[in-house]
């Protein structure tokens, strides 16, 4: 008999052991099976290119996002922390793969680039290696991967690390284009992610209904040719966390600071 539930994150791994190991991106089993992913670099998979997200490039060059601490979630072979490190940013990116992070490395060596990779879970490493405060958290393809319980340790991720004034910069599935559509309750009534989670703009605005929405539109079709990294199968979104307001009576006056 096993009765060791106590606390919220005693529940949170409970669920996590409903998923197939591929779809768990924070646990031993997954990091394997994405080293796997990870290990033939040759493969044509679309977002093994040494290319920046369109989106990101986009809010760069229009003066959305302006360089400071940067924190890119899920990054993979590091195409964007690489950017965000040309163009200034401090950089931390984080992987559970350390095939991921080894590949990365090697690229920001070549290119001469400053980034922090971390090997593990975010989760974890939040509030510990990954500190912040950040100006920006980016995530290209991690959100989509999680299953619906782990939004809770996303969003208390964005709580603890992400600046006031700060920016999540999102791309994911987008519905009737990729990944699976189904409620959230059938994900713990079958086996695994089906690939990863679609989601619509609605579900966007209200998973983070904290943040004000800056952006959100579908990542443009970049030709193969082009020195930016697009699908259009992706959502991409961007979200400001808006600093405090002054209390009533207290702090700044209107017109004032």
């Amino acid at each position: 008999m096993d009765r060791h539930i106590r606390t919220v994150d005693d529940v949170l791994r409970l669920l996590d052991g409903l998923f197939a190991p591929e779809a768990d991106r924070w646990t031993a089993d997954g990091a394997a099976w994405w080293d796997g992913f990870y290990a033939d670099r040759s493969k044509p998979v679309p977002f093994f290119v040494a290319k920046p997200d369109e989106n990101l490039v986009s809010y760069l060059e229009r003066g959305l996002l302006t360089p400071g601490r940067a924190l890119d979630l899920g990054c993979g072979p590091g195409r964007n922390a690489l950017h965000l490190a040309a163009l200034g940013f401090e950089v931390d990116a984080v992987d559970l793969s350390p095939e991921a992070v080894a590949w990365a490395k090697d690229r920001a060596r070549e290119a001469g680039a400053e980034v922090a990779f971390h090997c593990g879970d975010a989760f974890t490493l939040a509030g510990t290696v990954l500190g912040g405060p950040y100006d920006l958290v980016y995530d290209s393809g991690c959100f989509h991967h999680l299953p619906p319980h782990r939004r809770i340790s996303y969003l208390a991720l964005l709580d603890r690390v992400l600046a006031p004034g700060g920016h999540l910069a999102l791309a994911c599935f987008a519905a009737g284009a990729m990944g699976s559509e189904l409620p959230d309750g059938d994900f713990y009534r079958t086996s695994g992610l089906q690939g990863g989670l679609a989601y619509t703009p609605a579900d966007l605005r209200r998973i983070f209904n904290d943040l004000t929405e800056r952006e959100l539109r579908r990542m443009r079709d970049e030709p193969a040719d082009s020195p930016h990294f697009g699908e259009p199968f992706l959502w991409t979104a961007l979200f400001r966390r808006d600093p405090p307001r002054p209390r009533a009576g207290g702090g700044a006056r209107p017109g004032v600071g």
